[in-house]
């Protein structure tokens, strides 16, 4: 369980050695960018730019369908709510609108059975916000697989530090993100030790009714939670015999952008910001 939670995958890909920060604002623009393309041209272009730098990175395939699968099927149920209709006649009566019907704008709605029928610009319209919605999550897997922990929380601050200059505690707000991705799975190893533990003491967690295993529950949950607080006071100790909260902070590594990286993340910035004002 905690080994599903990490999803960075180490490599020496290009994408892999890309910095961070290039990385998270690429993913903005396209984020933003994608919702802004109405076209099916548009959207392949996006997408062809996605299944690049899933190539380039070169990211397991199955892993990837195994975490989109979940809301793939949210997905899809959004899609048959979008393509079938129990009122055809009223639905043709009224029209629907064409964008980015592609092919099957003007179509109009087949009945298959009474009023129970198929709705063809329905169809390509919410197979429409699928892929965009999917482009954005696999975008963001690509930028999860390829990049560690510490890299993007030290792109985060990066990119925040410009809010210094109103006060705002960006070293703070980048330690809280960073040990919050952290005990993710830190939880997660804590919660299989307690259960395997318990399990060895004749626990029975997974047998009777649903209350009587979340009362059973209740010797898994108290030890979690303070073992977990164990590991906040180790944490905290540690944190401030390294002086933590000091008024000038560094780094051990300052990261830098080459001459190559801010060519590439100029030219994908413009892709994507034409393709989303043009397409």
């Amino acid at each position: 369980m905690a080994a599903s939670l990490r999803i960075y995958i180490q490599g020496d890909t290009p994408i892999h050695r890309a910095d961070a920060r290039v990385k998270l604002v690429l993913l903005l623009l396209l984020s933003v960018g994608v919702f802004f393309v109405d076209t099916w041209r548009g959207l392949g272009v996006y997408s062809l730019a996605v299944a690049a730098v899933v190539v380039a990175g070169r990211m397991p395939l199955a892993r990837l369908g195994a975490l989109s699968l979940p809301l793939v099927v949210l997905l899809a149920f959004i899609w048959v709510c979008n393509a079938f209709t129990f009122d055809v006649g009223s639905l043709a009566e009224s029209g629907i609108g064409g964008v980015s019907a592609g092919f099957a704008e003007g179509w109009q709605p087949v009945s298959l059975a009474g009023t129970f029928g198929f709705v063809p610009q329905g169809c390509m319209f919410a197979l429409f916000y699928a892929v965009r919605i999917l482009l954005i999550l696999w975008a963001s897997f690509a930028v999860s697989f390829t990049t560690s922990v510490e890299a993007l929380t030290g792109a985060f601050a990066s990119l925040m530090r410009p809010l210094r200059a109103i006060r705002v505690p960006v070293d703070d707000v980048a330690t809280m993100l960073s040990l919050a991705v952290r005990f993710i799975p830190l939880t997660a190893e804590e919660l299989a030790l307690v259960r395997s533990a318990q399990t060895a003491r004749g626990a029975r967690l997974e047998s009777g009714s649903i209350w009587q295993r979340l009362f059973a529950y209740r010797t898994v949950f108290i030890p979690l939670v303070v073992r977990l607080f164990r590991r906040a006071d180790t944490l905290s100790v540690s944190m401030v015999a390294r002086c933590y909260g000091c008024a000038q902070r560094t780094s051990l590594e300052e990261p830098h952008v080459c001459l190559r990286q801010a060519v590439v993340f100029l030219a994908c910035s413009a892709l994507l910001v034409v393709v989303a004002c043009i397409l």
